[in-house]
């Protein structure tokens, strides 16, 4: 009998590795094409005619029917009824129609089509969602953006029911092993999109000279497809371990709603949730802004010569993988003297990296950054949830660091206007540690789901938290391009009188407004944390104690 277990895959370290590979390799993708516009935002304000509000109502479409059609609900029934890897396989086919869908949207063949005087004319009034002031579309919006929302909210509906669904298909292979780890992993390697993204959309859209922003999302496009092979993969993987272990893909038990409402019975199980929408509200808006953020605050020299050609780009690409490998590499050395050395070399290309950035001087390779150090210590972060606890705490760390750093942004990086090398200095530092913050709270929250809930209901409740989290992720893309708007009516002003071009007016806001909404979301899941906190000690729900006993 021992035998036989031990020849299951999930008792395999390389299998369940394997498996874990390709969940990330495919949120890998789905976060590149997430997030495929906003390297790009002046552009699509001066090809597309999309100003901030346009821009922010879009891309607050793509949880709208997760939201408001309750789309994640059923994801997480789905899920629990229909198993991991048909819901997996699924989601990649949802996202590629979303995909398709927006990039045929801000394609030149949209210009001028039957279908853009359609969207022109209708979707102007939505009843009850205008009367809730919640409407995806309003009166005004550029056709081109009405329909890219449209593709954006079946994208979205596609995306958020994969991660449902990798965190509980981690679960599944490493329950009872290192599943912080696994999880902090993940996260890590799919965050690399975010980088890759900001490299390479602008890349694209301005290849051979001429400014296209429909390569770009094509370029997304082809990517989902390589998301939906990596879930096909993983679907016949996830077959063969269950024909080994003899458990049924589908829930023991029928879904009822009773299940739900012993969810929410949970007090540990809301404030995780409320801990959650606040903490992302603050993340994911802000990365569909940065690089505009930094185009607005910081003084660059685009680089010229072999700074400025796309041989370089290349190369600075292939100097953030070096960096990612060895850190992520460094995390998995049993030996003290091999981790030093690999986390001494991903320093070292770090600080190649960033001067690398410096030279070409566009804010897109600065904000690219971001997410190399959550590659460095998530999974070591994970790795102490898993052996030495303090969950809880982590999530309240996380949260401080975030309110310093968008205050950092708000008001210390403006000083900076004009002093190139200290702008970059300030920006680079803060947004590394906007990164760390962004490992500290994952690492420790999706882990700590499992000991909130039964596990037959474990998909229904990962739902719930993604469900109230895309709310969030709905209302603050939108409230961020409401606020830039109306605080810099000036600039708008100036633009509609020809004092300055579209171009210059995309890149000249005031984003302090915007970044104080986002320090103040940090500051109120810094109490929820604190609440956590101390319902954990009272309840002994267990947050702070170690996941491998």
């Amino acid at each position: 009998m021992v035998k036989a277990i031990q020849q299951t895959l999930r008792d395999s370290a390389a299998a369940r590795w394997t498996a874990l590979l390709l969940l990330a390799l495919a949120m890998f993708c789905s976060y590149i094409f997430m997030d495929i516009l906003s390297p790009i935002k002046d552009l699509m304000q001066s090809t597309r005619g999309w100003d901030s509000t346009a821009f922010g109502t879009m891309q607050g479409a793509e949880t709208f029917l997760n939201v408001f059609i309750f789309f994640l609900i059923f994801a997480g029934i789905i899920l629990d009824k229909m198993g991991v890897r048909f819901t997996a396989v699924l989601s990649g086919v949802v996202m590629l129609v979303g995909g398709i869908i927006k990039w045929y949207a801000v394609s030149s063949s949209f210009i001028g089509s039957g279908l853009e005087e359609w969207f022109n004319n209708h979707l102007n009034y939505i009843p009850l969602f205008d009367e809730l002031g919640v409407s995806p579309f309003y009166k005004g919006m550029p056709a081109s953006a009405k329909l890219a929302a449209v593709g954006f909210m079946i994208f979205g509906c596609g995306t958020e029911m994969a991660g449902i669904t990798v965190s509980r298909g981690i679960v599944k292979w490493f329950k009872g092993r290192e599943t912080a780890m696994a999880m902090g992993s993940e996260m890590a390697l799919a965050r690399l999109g975010v980088a890759t993204c900001m490299l390479f959309s602008p890349f694209f859209a301005k290849l051979g000279g001429h400014v296209d922003v429909s390569r770009s999302v094509a370029f997304g496009v082809v990517l989902l497809c390589i998301a939906l092979m990596m879930f096909i993969v993983y679907f016949f993987m996830d077959k063969k371990l269950d024909a080994q272990t003899g458990e049924a893909e589908e829930a023991d038990e029928p879904f009822k709603i009773s299940d739900i409402g012993q969810i929410l019975k949970s007090s540990g199980f809301w404030l995780v949730a409320l801990l959650c929408v606040l903490y992302y509200s603050a993340i994911f808006p802000f990365q569909k802004y940065a690089t505009n953020m930094l185009q607005c605050n910081l003084t660059l020299h685009e680089g010229t010569g072999i700074w400025g050609s796309n041989k370089i780009m290349f190369i600075q690409y292939g100097v953030m993988l070096f960096v990612a490998a060895c850190a992520f590499a460094g995390n998995f050395s049993k030996k003290t003297i091999k981790k030093v050395i690999l986390m001494s070399l991903a320093a070292l290309a770090l600080v190649v990296y960033c001067y690398m950035g410096y030279k070409r001087g566009t804010a897109e390779t600065v904000f690219a950054v971001f997410p190399l150090l959550a590659v460095a210590i998530t999974p070591m972060l994970g790795k102490y949830v898993d052996t030495k606890g303090k969950a809880a705490s982590m999530l309240m760390i996380g949260s401080l660091l975030l309110i310093i750093c968008h205050l950092t942004f708000a008001f210390v990086l403006p000083l900076f206007k004009g002093n190139e090398i200290g702008g970059l200095i300030v920006a680079y530092g803060t947004i590394l540690v906007l990164g760390a913050s962004f490992s500290l709270v994952p690492a420790a929250l999706w882990p700590s789901v499992p000991k909130l809930v039964d596990e037959k209901i474990i998909g229904s409740a990962y739902a719930l938290i993604f469900w109230i989290q895309n709310i969030g992720l709905w209302l603050f893309p939108l409230l961020i391009g409401k606020v830039l708007d109306k605080t810099n009516a000036d600039i708008k002003a100036q633009e509609a009188l020809g004092t300055i071009s579209t171009e210059e007016a995309a890149v000249s806001l005031d984003y302090t407004w915007a970044l104080v909404m986002l320090a103040a979301l940090g500051l109120a899941a810094l109490c929820v944390g604190f609440v956590l906190r101390i319902v954990d000690r009272k309840k002994h729900i267990g947050l702070e104690e170690p996941n491998i006993k």
